[in-house]
């Protein structure tokens, strides 16, 4: 152990994403307090950790990873605090805590690769499981909305959640097999989108996005997404740090559009018509673009390839109100069935 604390490498059971970015983006200094919204298996707090004596507040909803970070809270002599949470309750985490503005926030959105790994989990159509997908283990599974949403329903899913091009024949394949019996396992699912669509040319399997689709709103997973940043946006300091890690076109480019709005100080503007103000910018960006990992990491740890980091620092401004789903958070033309996702 170094005496700021345990280094990631003595902790971790996977490799955490663009870590040298993150802490760079996150610069966590002696004595400030900083959130992990997505402990996993903790990879980005051990990190932080090491870099600085500092406190850390990190959050997962999944039972399995806060039981699995005890043995870091033992070895972090007190400077580790782990809750049992969704990142978009962040706000609600720190009251209990009783902390109010705080320095920094990483987000590493998405499924870990523990979940992806555990076959039980029902994340992966590459191991026989059941068709569960939740993060947090309560609320409908991947299986239910499998046999109850109906085909239209089924075919705006994998459409608007999954980028399935083919989400008509996929959604009828998927009635048709269920109507013979129930869909319950993740190779069940798979072999029926496959013998819908085929084998893909490209290395991507067929039942890749109807996957993807089914987990993001078994999860709620983008909503969450836009959620958290409006939170992390009231409880960030002036200059506090923003940073998120995104896999996808969908989370990242919601991502974008609030940083971008959030960080705008003037809208339009032109020789016919004047610029329009705004609200003063309550973050300032840190990235220029998007940063990506670079080919050396992910020659060692393929699932980095998509990773998406975006960071910005908190102004003095006063956070804004806004409806989560302008920045790109889709709305579903249905319910799920817990309720949400309209």
């Amino acid at each position: 152990m170094s005496p700021r604390g345990p280094k990631p490498e003595a902790t971790e059971r996977h490799r955490p994403v663009m870590l040298a970015e993150v802490l760079e983006a996150l610069a966590p200094k002696d004595g400030e307090t900083i959130l992990d919204g997505t402990f996993g298996a903790g990879g980005y707090t051990s990190g932080i950790l090491g870099s600085a004596d500092c406190q850390v507040v990190a959050l997962d909803r999944d039972p399995t990873a806060i039981a699995g970070g005890e043995a870091l809270v033992q070895a972090s002599d007190g400077r580790l605090r782990l809750v049992m949470e969704r990142f978009s309750a962040l706000e609600v985490a720190l009251d209990g805590l009783g902390l109010d503005l705080i320095d920094g926030v990483v987000l590493d959105v998405g499924v870990s690769s523990m979940q992806l790994d555990q076959a039980g989990r029902g994340f992966s159509f590459r191991n026989d499981g059941p068709l569960d997908m939740r993060m947090g283990g309560d609320g409908p599974t991947a299986a239910d909305l499998v046999a109850d949403l109906d085909e239209k329903e089924l075919a705006a899913v994998l459409r608007t959640l999954g980028e399935e091009r083919r989400a008509g024949a996929v959604a009828r394949a998927i009635c048709a097999e269920r109507a013979k019996e129930p869909i319950i396992t993740t190779l069940a699912l798979a072999r029926t989108v496959e013998r819908a669509i085929g084998r893909p040319t490209d290395p991507i399997h067929a039942a890749t996005r109807t996957f993807q689709a089914l987990r993001i709103a078994v999860n709620e997973e983008l909503s969450e997404l836009a959620l958290a940043l409006f939170a992390a946006e009231k409880r960030l300091k002036p200059g506090g740090r923003l940073v998120v890690v995104a896999f996808h076109s969908l989370e990242d480019r919601i991502v974008k559009t609030f940083l971008t709005d959030r960080s705008r100080t003037s809208f339009g503007g032109s020789r016919h018509a004047p610029e329009t103000p705004v609200p003063p910018a309550t973050f300032e960006l840190l990235t220029r673009g998007v940063e990506t990992p670079g080919e050396a990491e992910v020659s060692v740890n393929p699932r980095a390839r998509s990773a998406r980091l975006r960071a910005a620092v908190r102004t003095d401004a006063p956070a804004r109100d806004g409806d989560p789903f302008a920045f790109g958070a889709p709305r579903l033309p249905f319910a799920l069935l817990s309720g949400g996702g309209s």
